[in-house]
Parts: structure tokens; C-alpha cells; sequence
């Protein structure tokens, strides 16, 4: 599945995607295949991602305009 946000949000916080992938503890190529659409991205990593970002997981999942996270 496709999430247009992932590249976004990396784009939008100035980091490039070995960043990120050191952040999960994976491969940058495995994390380049999550941001295509080619690999399926573990609820682990959604949930590590809306936190290092500030934003809930629905906003990455794409069910909400609204970043702002849930309290």
C-alpha cells in the first residue's frame, strides 16, 4: 500500500531516507520501498514514525487531514 505522506513528512523535516532508515534500524533501500508503495510498512514503523514526527498515525495512513496527534 501507498502512502504519499512518508515521503512528505521526510521531505518536509529536511532528512533523507538513510536517516529514516537508521531511525528503523533498516536497509535505506527497504525504507525507499515502504515510501513506493512496493513494500507493505509494519504498524511498528507507523507508530515510531508519528512519533518522531510529531503527527498521529492516521495522518500517515492518510484518514486525516489534521497532523496534530491524539492525546
Amino acid at each position: 500500500m501507498y502512502f504519499k505522506r512518508l515521503k512528505e513528512l521526510r521531505e518536509d523535516h529536511d532528512k533523507y531516507q538513510k536517516e529514516i532508515a537508521a531511525l528503523l534500524k533498516i536497509s535505506q533501500q527497504y525504507y525507499s520501498e515502504y515510501e513506493k508503495g512496493n513494500r507493505p510498512i509494519p504498524v511498528e514503523y507507523i507508530i515510531i514514525l508519528a512519533k518522531f514526527y510529531h503527527v498521529s498515525t492516521d495522518y500517515i495512513l492518510g484518514l486525516t487531514d489534521n497532523a496534530i496527534p491524539y492525546k
